[in-house]
């Protein structure tokens, strides 16, 4: 700030309006001696500016702030070879804050712009790197749905991670799924490398959701951090809901509430008992080979089969449970159960009712005393949601 000094000024008082009036001495003296008006300007105060990070090796969490002493930011622009760092001038304009983060092995090159008390402007240019990562020391997450794709409304948001999450909490802070309507929801960590998300209730048909998880850089515990960013968009479609009676052996269909065909089925023989619970159609295939030995059947034993061309499978659990055309079992389907664990239809049936189906339909299986569990496929609807809230980092 400019500072002026006094200025030393001293006047004889027939000089000042009010006073008496001057004898002639007074009038003939000559001029005061004293001191004549004198301008001390001073400099203005130098400005200081800090960067937050500087040298190498600086990790990818960090945030860049810029900060200014003795002055104002006019501008802070931070870049790399990727392009610019985004960031935000503080309100007093006394501080910058990169809205970014970091990547790694990166080089940046900041300036800044500042003004001092005078108006005379000041440029800072400084650099610094990142560390660089190792892909093992980085976790990508894969996200389902997929982008734009339309789904039941049973489906949760899947995220995979590819090297394992430690630091739960941390990520999950960055992981968030909106929708319109609005619903209530809640991350559930079933492993290091698997959280889902699902709403309080089935979604509401129609509802459009988006998944946004900001974790490029954030770090997910013991040297690993998240590699890239993930937007993905999906809409929900009808309501679709297939309940199954193992003890009836009937599939009704409902159809945003309605039922528009019951269905006669086969589940599971002795020994190979379909899982009661809520199911969720996992992945569909117009023909599907089935293998007994992928859920622990051999071939030396009388149980083993081997299917090429199994029609119109739709996965409802990872252990192997599909609900297909199976027109070897038709003398069956409606009065016993005869299948290896999977829901067995007619051809006709079947190819119907995988016309109708969207991955993240539901189906709710009830009559048999085994039972669904949470991680083994899409079980998420299997826990009260009060318990499934518990399984979130945040809670």
């Amino acid at each position: 700030m400019l500072r002026l000094g006094v200025v030393a000024l001293t006047l004889s008082c027939a000089a000042l309006a009010g006073c008496s009036a001057a004898t002639p001495a007074d009038t003939d003296a000559p001029p005061d001696s004293g001191s004549e008006a004198v301008a001390d300007e001073q400099e203005a105060e130098p400005v200081t500016i800090t960067t937050s990070v500087r040298g190498r090796n600086v990790a990818v969490d960090q945030r860049v702030e810029v900060i200014a002493s003795g002055g104002t930011l006019r501008k802070v622009a931070v870049t790399s070879p990727a392009g610019a760092l985004p960031g935000k001038l503080t309100d007093n304009r006394t501080g910058w804050l990169a809205s970014g983060r970091l990547e790694p092995g990166t080089s940046y090159a900041v300036k800044t712009v500042a003004e001092r008390s005078d108006g005379e402007r000041v440029v800072k240019k400084s650099s610094f790197s990142t560390e660089d990562l190792t892909l093992d020391e980085q976790t990508y997450a894969s996200v389902a749905p997929l982008d734009g794709e339309t789904v039941g409304i049973g489906m949760p948001v899947v995220v995979t991670f590819d090297v394992p999450v430690t630091d739960r909490a941390s990520m999950e802070r960055h992981m968030k799924v909106t929708s319109t309507p609005q619903q209530k929801g809640s991350w559930y960590w079933l492993s290091d490398t698997l959280a889902h998300w699902r709403p309080k209730s089935y979604w509401k048909a129609g509802s459009h959701v988006e998944v946004d998880l900001d974790i490029n850089s954030v770090n997910a515990g013991g040297g690993i951090y998240g590699q890239e960013n993930r937007q993905v968009q999906f809409d929900i479609g009808d309501a679709h809901v297939y309940k199954v009676n193992a003890q009836t052996h009937q599939m009704q269909v409902f159809n945003n509430g309605s039922l528009i065909r019951t269905i006669p089925i086969t589940t599971g023989k002795a020994g190979f008992t379909t899982r009661s619970g809520t199911k969720v159609i996992m992945e569909k295939f117009l023909e599907k080979r089935m293998n007994s030995e992928t859920v622990g059947i051999s071939q030396n034993d009388p149980e083993y089969y081997d299917l090429d061309d199994v029609k119109y499978a739709m996965r409802v659990t990872n252990s192997g449970e599909f609900i297909h055309a199976a027109p070897w079992s038709e003398a069956s389907q409606g009065s016993a159960n005869v299948s290896h664990g999977c829901t067995g239809l007619s051809t006709e049936n079947a190819a119907w009712l995988y016309n109708l189906t969207l991955r993240g339909d539901v189906v709710e299986y009830t009559g048999t005393d085994r039972w669904m569990t949470l991680d083994n496929g899409y079980g998420d609807w299997n826990l009260p949601f009060a318990e499934y809230r518990s399984g979130s980092a945040l809670t």
